[in-house]
């Protein structure tokens, strides 16, 4: 089983990610007050999550200290490989959610971070996309744990 470890939202795309203790997620919306927070969202907005032990592990290999919010994901993971939960129902703290799709680097990711390697090295270890199934808020401490 593994944890929240941070967690992180922007108002507006383009913009430095806050991180924050908790957020309130509505379901099949997204994250109230985040930049992806519609009222009929594509599932593939609605909440990320990537694993903080991928971002340590591009960081020692490059000798870098890239803060873990600032790969701009919503929720960074702590003990849990999520590339085996695509496909499965999960619940976060009390939030079930449906992990629909791998979330894979995309070209702002690089630009915004200064690193041309990020599209090639996190192309399997971005972390995941997941559809919300149920409103409530998720907290840093949070467990993760498979549903089915």
């Amino acid at each position: 089983m593994g944890e929240v470890l941070k967690l992180g939202i922007t108002k507006n795309n383009n913009q430095p990610i806050k991180e924050v203790n908790s957020i309130e997620v509505l379901a099949n919306k997204g994250i109230i007050g985040d930049r992806h927070f519609h009222e009929f969202n594509d599932p593939y907005n609605q909440l990320s999550l990537i694993e903080s032990e991928n971002i340590d592990d591009y960081n020692i290999r490059f000798g870098l200290n890239i803060p873990y919010i600032d790969f701009r994901r919503n929720v960074i993971t702590k003990g849990i490989r999520l590339n085996d939960l695509v496909g499965k129902k999960l619940k976060v703290g009390s939030v079930e959610l449906d992990a629909i799709d791998l979330c894979r680097p995309c070209r702002h990711l690089t630009e915004m971070l200064n690193q041309k390697n990020v599209l090639k090295e996190f192309l399997r270890k971005g972390g995941i996309r997941c559809q919300i199934l149920s409103s409530s808020n998720i907290h840093v401490g949070d467990k993760i744990e498979l549903i089915s």
